[in-house]
């Protein structure tokens, strides 16, 4: 990463031709994704027997942990804008085209439930439309937990052997991660250069002062009550958070984030389940940025929204971002779309435009994070967290 931000900022033009360094890392690990979800899914809901209660109680624990993580998340950002109040002051460019553009792209709570079921399960693995493979890869674990005999066995054990080749496959991409992040830092800072840093500072540091104040209150309880330490919970965490940070993508982070939590203690039927889910419906650095954006917003129009006002859009906004899976710029066209349902100016939008990718990288982290920990915290809920059994040997795991 070090690097990376030398190359681009020195030789910017130079960092531009390192693009495909980065895409290549990119593809090869969401070539990952769709079969190492299938395979696990498969196998933690049909290789446990009959119980599909099993599977509403992880659905309706995880969903619950969801809620309560972004509900405090969209808090935790209103407070932050309200208190710093970035957007005061700032001047607003006369242009709209591209947040118009957002706009006429925001998905409806229609087309939000007609995106989570595929037409073809081989187009949802193409475009790595997560919530369609779960969707499919759930009913399929179902009808096959149903069946008997050799047919079962067959499909379970091709299942299992397609899930560890995955885990082998992730750890040969990994090698190739020095050069991928590398160039994915370079390309960004040849491209927006270092003033992108300094350009509306403020707007970056509330939200980035707000993302650590909210992994403070929400992340170390969460680890305290998993009975999991911090210097555990980090050190498993660490690569595939630089992945989401550097790429900006949380796709890029997930099969190697789904391996450490696994070998963290978490069981793999869990993780399957929990983190893909997650990456739909537990977006904690997503729903805080919108939180901060949209007030700041109003804030650069010299609009004063009252707190009413404020926690009506903070529940509009609760309700569209489950619906930003698979949707480019998916936090701008949510945004976008709340900033017009509110009369507010979407010239903020081109504002934030300048410096989204900086905030970008600290919600994909926040993101990725907080789906690692809602699956080591629904495991505990579940009583099968089993620290004792993990293979993860870098740093003592205590319970």
């Amino acid at each position: 990463m070090l690097v990376g931000v030398i190359v681009g900022h020195t030789w910017p033009e130079l960092a531009q031709q390192l693009r495909p360094l980065s895409q290549v890392f990119l593809r090869m690990i969401k070539s990952i994704i769709a079969p190492i979800i299938f395979g696990t899914l498969v196998v933690g809901i049909a290789g446990h027997g009959d119980d599909m209660k099993r599977v509403g109680r992880l659905a309706l624990k995880s969903i619950i942990y969801f809620e309560i993580a972004t509900t405090v998340a969209l808090f935790v950002g209103l407070a932050a804008v309200n208190v710093v109040r970035p957007g005061v002051g700032v001047v607003l460019p006369p242009a709209v085209g591209q947040a118009k553009a957002l706009v006429e792209a925001r998905p409806t709570g229609t087309t939000f439930l007609e995106h989570v079921v595929p037409t073809s399960v081989i187009d949802a693995a193409a475009k790595n439309e997560v919530l369609q493979i779960v969707f499919f890869t759930v009913l399929f674990a179902v009808a096959l937990s149903q069946v008997r005999g050799k047919a079962k066995d067959a499909v379970l054990g091709f299942c299992e052997g397609l899930a560890e080749t995955m885990f082998k496959f992730t750890e040969i991409v990994m090698r190739f991660a020095p050069i991928g992040i590398g160039a994915a830092i370079a390309v960004t800072v040849g491209h927006s250069g270092i003033g992108v840093l300094v350009n509306l500072g403020k707007l970056i540091l509330t939200l980035y002062g707000a993302l650590i104040v909210f992994a403070i209150i929400v992340f170390i309880p969460a680890l305290r009550y998993s009975r999991v330490s911090v210097r555990a919970f980090g050190s498993a965490v660490k690569e595939p958070a630089l992945i989401a940070f550097s790429t900006t993508s949380s796709e890029a982070a997930l099969p190697k984030a789904m391996e450490n939590m696994e070998q963290l203690g978490v069981p793999r039927r869990i993780v399957a389940f929990v983190m893909p889910t997650g990456y739909s419906f537990n977006l904690d650095g997503t729903t805080l940025y919108l939180a901060v954006a949209s007030v700041f917003a109003a804030q650069a129009a010299g609009v004063e929204l009252t707190w009413s006002q404020q926690l009506i859009m903070m529940l509009t906004l609760m309700i569209t971002s489950k619906g930003v899976a698979g949707v480019p710029r998916a936090s701008l066209v949510i945004l976008s779309g709340t900033l017009a349902t509110f009369h507010l100016p979407l010239e903020a939008v081109a504002v934030i435009l300048g410096v989204d990718e900086v905030m970008d990288m600290a919600r994909t982290t926040v993101n990725l994070v907080g789906n690692c920990l809602a699956a080591t915290v629904t495991a505990r809920w579940e009583g099968e967290f089993n620290p004792t059994a993990a293979n993860y040997n870098r740093v003592p795991i205590v319970s």
